[in-house]
Order: C-alpha cells, then sequence, then structure tokens
C-alpha cells in the first residue's frame, strides 16, 4: 500500500511504478530491505573503519577551495523504475519518501533564475518521474540555461512518458545517459536481466529524434561505471571502443562517453563488503591518487541541491547527508553565490574515488 499522504500527482506515478512488469529490477533499495548500511552514518562509519594509511585532505596536502560555479545540479528526488546493484543514490520504485515538494521547486527555480551558473543538471532517481520535471526544464531553458538530464534510458519506455524525447529535443535538453557496458552480460549483471536490450530500444528512440548525431542541440552522452571493484577504463579509448561497438551491432551512434569511477557508498559499498572487497578497493583510490585530478573535481564548479532542498558540494555528498560548509545555513531558500565561493569543501574518504586514476567526476574523467 501506498502512503495515503502522497501528493495525487506522484501517488500516480507511484501507481504507474508499482503495475510495471516490464522493467527488471536487479535488487531492492537498501532502505526497503532495512539493511545495516540504509543510512549515510552507517555508511560513514564503516568507511571510516577501514585501516589505510592516509586520509583525503592530507594526501591532497590542502582543503579544497571552489573555482567558478557553472553547474546547478539539482536532485528532484530518489524515485526510479529500477533498482540498480552499484547504485549510489540507494533509488528505487519504494523511494517516495524522497521527493522534490512544489514548495521547494519554486525556491529552486528562483535560485536558477538567479545564478550565474551556464549549465542546470537534473538527477534522481529518475528525474522524469517527478511530476514537476517538465516544468523545471522549462524553466530553466527559459532562464537560457543549458540543461541536462541524467537518464536510465528505460524510463523512457515508460507510457507515461510517450513523448518525452521529442519534447526534450525541442528545448535542446542533453541526454546524459547511464549505461554500464556496450554488451549484454556486463549492463544486465548490475542492473538485471533484460535492461540492456530495453536500453537499446531508449537509445534507438533517442537517436530516431536526432540524438547522438552530432547535433551539439541534441547531445547524447553516455555513462559507464565498471562493473567490479576497479577503476574505470581510459576514457577516449572506451568511448573509441563503445562507439564502434555499438555501431556495429545495433546502428546506435552516441556524442560522447563519459567513464566513472564507482563510489564505495550506499548499494556498492554493500556490495564491496559483502563481496570481501572493500579494504582492497579503498586501497586501490588511495594507491591511485592523481593530485592532477583535483582541477576538474564536481565539487569545484557545482552546487548539489538535494531533494529536500538542502546544499551539499557534490551529489556524493548529498548522498552521505555531508552538508555544505555555509555559516548562513545549506538550504536553497538561503543561497548566497558569493559565500558559496568562499567556503571551504567538505570531504572524506569516499573522495578518493574522484580523484584515482584519470579522476572521476559528473563530467567524466578530470585529467
Amino acid at each position: 500500500m501506498r502512503p495515503a499522504t502522497l501528493p495525487i500527482r506522484l501517488e500516480q506515478v507511484a501507481e504507474d511504478l508499482a503495475l510495471d512488469r516490464a522493467t527488471p529490477r536487479a535488487t531492492q533499495s537498501l532502505r526497503r530491505r532495512a539493511a545495516p548500511l540504509a543510512t549515510p552514518a552507517a555508511q560513514l562509519r564503516l568507511l571510516k573503519a577501514v585501516p589505510l594509511h592516509t586520509e583525503f585532505d592530507a594526501l591532497a596536502g590542502k582543503e579544497l577551495r571552489p573555482a567558478q560555479l557553472d553547474v546547478f545540479q539539482v536532485n528532484l528526488g530518489k524515485l526510479c523504475n529500477m533498482t540498480c546493484k552499484h547504485c549510489h543514490v540507494d533509488a528505487g520504485p519504494d523511494r517516495t519518501d524522497a521527493m522534490m515538494d512544489d514548495a521547494t521547486v519554486e525556491q529552486v527555480l528562483a535560485a536558477i533564475r538567479a545564478t550565474g551558473a551556464h549549465t542546470v543538471d537534473l538527477t534522481g532517481g529518475a528525474p522524469e518521474l517527478h511530476p514537476r520535471f517538465r516544468s523545471v526544464v522549462q524553466a530553466a531553458f527559459d532562464a537560457g540555461k543549458r540543461v541536462m538530464d541524467r537518464c536510465n534510458l528505460t524510463v523512457l519506455l515508460l507510457p507515461r512518458n510517450a513523448g518525452l524525447v521529442d519534447w526534450m529535443a525541442e528545448r535542446q535538453v542533453e541526454i546524459v545517459a547511464s549505461l554500464p557496458h556496450y554488451r549484454r552480460p556486463n549492463t544486465d549483471a548490475q542492473r538485471g536481466d533484460g535492461v540492456f536490450e530495453r536500453s537499446v530500444r531508449a537509445l534507438r528512440v533517442l537517436n530516431a529524434a536526432g540524438y547522438g548525431k552530432g547535433d551539439p542541440q541534441r547531445r547524447l552522452t553516455l555513462v559507464s561505471n565498471p562493473a567490479g571493484a576497479f577503476l574505470g577504463a581510459s576514457q577516449a579509448s572506451a568511448e573509441r571502443e563503445w562507439r564502434e561497438g555499438l555501431r556495429q551491432n545495433f546502428g546506435i551512434s552516441f556524442d560522447r562517453l563519459f567513464v566513472l569511477n564507482n563510489m564505495p557508498i550506499s548499494r556498492f559499498l554493500e556490495w564491496l563488503q559483502d563481496s570481501g572487497n572493500l579494504e582492497s578497493y579503498l586501497q586501490r583510490l588511495v594507491n591511485a591518487y592523481n593530485p592532477a585530478a583535483i582541477g576538474g573535481l564536481m565539487c569545484r564548479n557545482t552546487l548539489s541541491v538535494g531533494w529536500d532542498g538542502r546544499l551539499y558540494d557534490c551529489d556524493f555528498n548529498q548522498m552521505l547527508d555531508l552538508e555544505l560548509d555555509l555559516p548562513a545555513g545549506a538550504h536553497i531558500r538561503d543561497f548566497d553565490e558569493p559565500a558559496w565561493q568562499r567556503r571551504r569543501i567538505v570531504t572524506a574518504r569516499h573522495c578518493f574515488g574522484c580523484t584515482a586514476g584519470a579522476g572521476s567526476s559528473c563530467g567524466g574523467q578530470t585529467s
């Protein structure tokens, strides 16, 4: 049963997901299972307990400081039609508890109109499932912002989203689509049997709408995470391999590929612990620390807005409840861009994931 207190529009979305039998699901959310790592505090305790020879700030040699604010990233909520094994958000069809309300949406829109950031990056969960998704996109587009939609692909095939791809194309929305691998086994292992096939179907819908054809106003970016406890491959070489593999096998084209490291939080952290890979993975991240990755980290040029309006340095800090270090408070209703510029960036052990190897950020590898 769905809570009777859900807003009617959100209740309708939740009912649609409850009736969805077409989308494969690899697992259940930590919250739904009442798992030991369901809370950010428990995840931070586990990370802190791992024996490491150094801490992030000590290895970096200095506190991280912000650069210019370029990206306004907004998490509209944790509701998703899928439950992937590696999800750092612990998103899923049950996460109606963590969805942005109308009052917070209006505060976000006011801040978007006022900010100097050139890009609005919408994420979730599946942001397309939020009842206000289209109004947020329209408002950002009308404000002259570049809009990015972080999409899991399969959500585009839901009946409720019929026509959404063409609607976004008309507003020049960049689709940043997560796809673990261009081969079926790696993708289905993370996301559930049959997800790869549905992802290919969604990519064909995007190509038919003009996405992935070299048009900067209809850009299609794919995002890949490794399937296990290792670092992402070289982004440049992986992009060449993916481009050829998807073209030859499925007739699919895309514009660019981001390769990200898996962050040791939430469901991926649970997998690391259960598989006995936690200590070795964290040590691998520390040993692969790359100071050249610092300059491109998302925490330096991105404001992360949580579904409840709280503010963070990045999407990963958001999932660990590590709020922005601002004296006036860390909520979108009080957002002060000059104060954001003067802040100290909050770090912890998970930050090694962003500085390992070629670096890893929402915009792909950083060095």
